[in-house]
């Protein structure tokens, strides 16, 4: 079905690679013997221009955008990551209002910095003490998350420090990891962190991706797919393909049944209700056989994308099934009516 989906698409050269990807990640996050459906949302796309589609991938566990700060010489890999998700600001602390600070001495602008320091360590110290070593900051639209001082320290400390998450990715992170965020330094306890078995930093073509593996205790299964291309036209035409395989493969799971495709369901009910409308009478008659004739379009309009003559098409796949051929569809890559469930064209019965 994955397969059939992505025949008509842009890409349907590289279904070989896209649809086992979408079926592995549908099953990685659904337990298909007790779930009759799928949330999408569970499953997170990254698009990166640069490579090729074959270099598309479903990586194993989590994966964000944003790369691991390494100005300080921290670290860009984590064995045994224990990670928290902060919302407030290793910075120091500023008033309610707009203060002015006036300075007279020397010995006053060390204090000043002499206190920061204490106030910036300290913070530190507790995130560092409840065991914590891979620290996300959310992002900020009111002043920098973290101060270039409080970096020094988590680095020299070997804790590797992600910054500037986007508000809109923390949901996902969240049910991902298995961490609640932390609003304050106070409330900073080991029993809100996450815990992966590795945590490194990944490039693609000079960008970089964060990548989780092995996580344990997640609110929900998620999967992250990376999906490569050399430009932004191809690689958004690729989305695009990639999320219809994952539309039909849900249906699927919605309901459980495949049909043959190209026009063979179509034109075998057709067929069955022109046969009923003739043992009827009256104005139900004259309904159920136009409705039987609009069926007809969909193969109709197959033979003409094929470039086929679609007439002679649909005339010849109505009489094979008035024969009992009930598999019969057009083979738009051939020019023939080709049995479908052996040619492998299939579809899920909600998608027909």
């Amino acid at each position: 079905a994955a397969y059939t989906s992505l025949e008509s698409k842009v890409v349907s050269s590289h279904s070989y690679i896209f649809a086992p990807i979408a079926v592995e990640s549908v099953v990685k996050i659904t337990n298909l013997a007790h779930s009759n459906d799928i949330d999408l949302d569970n499953i997170r796309i990254i698009k990166k221009i640069g490579g090729t589609i074959e270099q598309t991938e479903l990586l194993n566990g989590l994966g964000i955008e944003n790369p691991a700060v390494k100005s300080f010489g921290g670290p860009s890999k984590i064995i045994g990551g224990h990670i928290a998700l902060i919302q407030f600001c290793l910075n120091s602390p500023s008033t309610d209002t707009d203060s002015v600070l006036v300075i007279n001495n020397y010995s006053s602008m060390d204090k000043i910095l002499r206190e920061e320091r204490q106030y910036i360590t300290s913070i530190c110290r507790k995130i560092k003490f409840s065991g914590c070593n891979v620290l996300l900051v959310q992002k900020s639209i009111l002043k920098n998350p973290i101060s270039d001082l409080a970096l020094q320290i988590l680095a020299q400390m070997k804790v590797m420090v992600i910054k500037d998450i986007p508000r809109e990715d923390i949901p996902f992170i969240l049910k991902s990891l298995g961490c609640v965020p932390i609003v304050d330094i106070e409330s900073f306890s080991k029993e809100k962190l996450g815990y992966a078995d590795l945590v490194e930093e990944k490039n693609y073509c000079n960008e970089k991706i964060i990548n989780f593996q092995g996580i344990k205790c997640a609110f929900q299964k998620t999967a992250t797919i990376v999906i490569r291309s050399s430009n932004k036209i191809l690689l958004d035409e690729a989305v695009r393909s990639f999320h219809d395989a994952l539309c039909v493969i849900r249906s699927l799971v919605r309901r459980r049944f495949l049909v043959g495709g190209g026009g063979s369901v179509e034109i075998e009910v057709s067929t069955i209700l022109k046969q009923f409308s003739k043992s009827i009478t009256g104005l139900d008659s004259y309904c159920i056989n136009a409705f039987a004739g609009t069926l007809e379009i969909i193969p109709y309009t197959i033979s003409e994308n094929a470039g086929l003559e679609p007439i002679e098409i649909v005339s010849k796949l109505r009489k094979k099934h008035k024969e009992g051929n009930r598999l019969l569809g057009i083979d738009a890559r051939k020019g023939m009516l080709r049995n479908m469930v052996e040619e492998n064209v299939v579809t899920p019965l909600l998608v027909t």
